[in-house]
C-alpha cells in the first residue's frame, strides 16, 4: 500500500499548541496589519507566547497588482503601525533582489541549438532540394 500524502485529509490534524486568533487593522488606504494573538485550545489568551504582527499591502506594478506581506518586529499594535513603512521598504528590497537573481540565473543559462532534427536530421522531404530531377522517367 502506498504511503499517504502529508496533505491527505486522513493525515491532517490541528496543532493545538500553535493556535492563534487573527485580527486585522487597516487605514482603508494602503496599510493593513494582521495581529496573531496566541490562544489556548479553549480560546483564551496564551500568556506564554507573544503576538505576531504581519504587514500587508498591495503594490501597483506595470504587470498589475502585487500583494506583499512581511513580518513586523513589534510588541504592540502601535509599534507595528510605526514599523509598517520600513517593513514595506525592506519587503520591496527583498522582492527586487529576488527578481534580479532570477533574471541573472535565466540570462546565464546556456542554450545549445540542436544541429539535427529528430529522426536522422536534415530537413524533411527526401533531400530533393537543390538536385535536378528528370521530368519524365
Amino acid at each position: 500500500m502506498a504511503d499517504r500524502s502529508p496533505l491527505s485529509p486522513e493525515s491532517m490534524s490541528v496543532d493545538l499548541d500553535n493556535l492563534y486568533r487573527e485580527e486585522s487593522y487597516t487605514d482603508m488606504q494602503a496599510a493593513s496589519v494582521r495581529v496573531l494573538t496566541p490562544v489556548t485550545p479553549e480560546g483564551t489568551r496564551d500568556p506564554e507566547r507573544a503576538c505576531l504582527y504581519i504587514g500587508d499591502t498591495t503594490l501597483m506594478t506595470q504587470m498589475g497588482p502585487l500583494p506583499v506581506q512581511f513580518p513586523l518586529e513589534a510588541n504592540s499594535l502601535q509599534q507595528a503601525l510605526a514599523a509598517f513603512p520600513e517593513g514595506v521598504r525592506q519587503a520591496i528590497e527583498r522582492l527586487s533582489e529576488r527578481a534580479r537573481d532570477m533574471a541573472r540565473d535565466e540570462s546565464s543559462r546556456i542554450v545549445v541549438p540542436s544541429t539535427k532534427l529528430p529522426g536522422g536530421g536534415g530537413l524533411p522531404g527526401g533531400g530533393l532540394l537543390g538536385k535536378r530531377q528528370p521530368l519524365l522517367g
